[in-house]
């Protein structure tokens, strides 16, 4: 494969930079047909020594063919030659496809709307009502109301209940986080902490570090804030480093953004080494990493689970967390820890987005904690996506040889990669057919990619559901996997929406 660039001549004394150069050389073997629809590119390091030439200039390179619609990624298995025929009716359905339902699965995603009841819905990564702990907040509500009376309903200091604050610093022991109050600065959810956070870090042109792919709402956070995003592939065992140092040093970066265990939407968690070498990598660049602790509750089959917060001791995390997942997302409360040095910016930015989070909730949740009720509805929690986790590994299974995806060691997302052969949008709109929906992958990358992977999450499903949902999945795969490619990858077909 490799002989096929030999013949690629790079000059430096010419007028355009040599990543340009090899740009056009690559974009003539494939108009050319020199390189076939689907051939794997060399990898990036393998090129780069083969023409002499730094690292960076090659991904600079296959990252303006992406863009230009010659190339896609996979990621975790490199770059490949996007065919050409019928291409340009493809990306037209492709932008009307992500155009007409991206907002449908972002707010599905979060449980913020409801599908149909008689569709199996592997889309939303929010919980099943029945899981949360209703009696028990019931009680912890009117025990506040009795005690605080209306005090209950007045404006909390921006900062947070400070009773909460205290709670939480004990909480987090059981996350072996060590911090203090002043640390503690309560919020209206995950999404707010994002906002906040992206608020005081990044101004318009600055630059951020994603990994790729990556969660929706914080991709929009840092678009809002009209920030570059970086996207950095993300491996089956976390952050992808050696490109990371790369980007780092073209990009000069404010911050990474990162969810080390059990990624949203991969799965995929961080190795307890590169855990560690990520914060050897931010504390010699002077960057700050934003944590989003999506679910490191749920580990099942691993004890690495531990935060990057729980390492850091030079402060240069700001740790996020939200109660949605584990507890109920109706609250809208969760918390960040943040280096002292920017306490005083976290509060404004805070104070100019609602002022404060409700003074009921956190009064309920002080209560919540300090009882120690949590530590019941956690283990409760995990027993019951335990079952549902097992249940969809069992069923992921018997998909066909074609089909892979890294089995995680907990949470409640499972990325599924498919053959070329299969349009993920297309197959997208016939399950919806067949009454289960589930996340194209392309939702999930900040720029607009032709993602071959989709996510499949088990919080909304039972599992009986999980059985007869991925029962659906797997025949219609196979049939997909019996029809010629040309049929699925580019034909028109009409478009369905999950939620009528």
């Amino acid at each position: 494969m490799i002989n096929k660039y030999s013949n690629i001549k790079l000059s430096r004394d010419a007028k355009e930079h040599m990543y340009i150069q090899l740009f056009y050389a690559i974009k003539e073997m494939i108009e050319k047909e020199i390189l076939k629809s689907n051939e794997k590119l060399p990898p990036i390091r393998k090129l780069a020594d083969l023409l002499d030439v730094n690292n960076v200039t090659v991904v600079k390179a296959y990252d303006l063919l992406e863009k230009n619609k010659y190339v896609y990624k996979r990621v975790g298995s490199g770059t490949f030659v996007l065919p050409q025929q019928n291409f340009d009716r493809e990306i037209e359905n492709f932008e009307k496809f992500e155009d007409e339902i991206y907002e449908d699965l972002r707010l599905m995603d979060r449980g913020q709307i409801q599908i149909s009841d008689d569709m199996i819905n592997f889309a939303s990564a929010t919980p099943t009502p029945q899981l949360f702990p209703i009696d028990d907040f019931k009680n912890v509500l009117n025990e506040v109301l009795d005690r605080d009376k209306g005090f209950a309903f007045g404006y909390q200091d921006s900062k947070g209940f400070y009773p909460l604050r205290e709670s939480i610093v004990e909480y987090l022991k059981f996350y072996k986080i060590t911090t203090s109050t002043d640390n503690i600065q309560i919020i209206s959810g995950a999404q707010q902490g994002i906002d906040v956070v992206a608020k005081v870090l990044l101004n318009y042109g600055d630059t951020i570090i994603v990994e790729s792919p990556t969660y929706t709402g914080a991709i929009a956070s840092f678009k809002t804030r009209g920030t570059k995003i970086v996207e950095v592939p993300i491996k089956k065992d976390g952050i992808d480093l050696e490109k990371l140092e790369l980007y780092i040093k073209e990009y000069k970066p404010k911050a990474i953004y990162t969810m080390p265990n059990f990624q949203n939407p991969t799965g995929y968690s961080h190795s307890l080494i590169k855990k560690k070498k990520l914060l050897e990598i931010a504390k010699k660049n002077n960057l700050i990493i934003i944590e989003d602790d999506y679910l490191s509750d749920l580990n099942f089959y691993t004890d690495d689970n531990f935060t990057l917060k729980s390492m850091d001791n030079d402060e240069n995390v700001i740790y996020i967390k939200s109660f949605s997942k584990i507890f109920m997302p109706g609250l809208r409360l969760g918390f960040l820890v943040v280096p002292l040095r920017f306490k005083n910016e976290i509060i404004a930015a805070k104070h100019t987005s609602d002022i404060s989070t409700s003074s009921l909730i956190q009064r309920a949740f002080d209560l919540y904690l300090r009882k120690g009720i949590w530590k019941k509805h956690i283990k409760y929690m995990k027993k019951v996506y335990k079952e549902r986790f097992d249940v969809m590994i069992e069923k992921l299974e018997e998909l066909p040889n074609e089909i892979s995806y890294e089995k995680p060691k907990g949470g409640i997302n499972f990325w599924i990669d498919l053959p070329n052969k299969i349009s993920v949008n297309e197959f997208y709109r016939d399950a919806i057919k067949e009454k289960i929906v589930f996340v194209p992958g392309s939702i999930f990358y900040p720029s607009k990619t032709n993602s071959n992977s989709l996510r499949l999450s088990i919080a909304s499903v039972y599992p009986e559901e999980i059985k007869r949902g991925m029962d659906i999945f797997n025949n219609l795969l196979k049939k997909y996997l019996d029809i010629d490619k040309k049929k699925y990858y580019f034909e028109n077909r009409e478009f369905y929406r999950p939620i009528l």
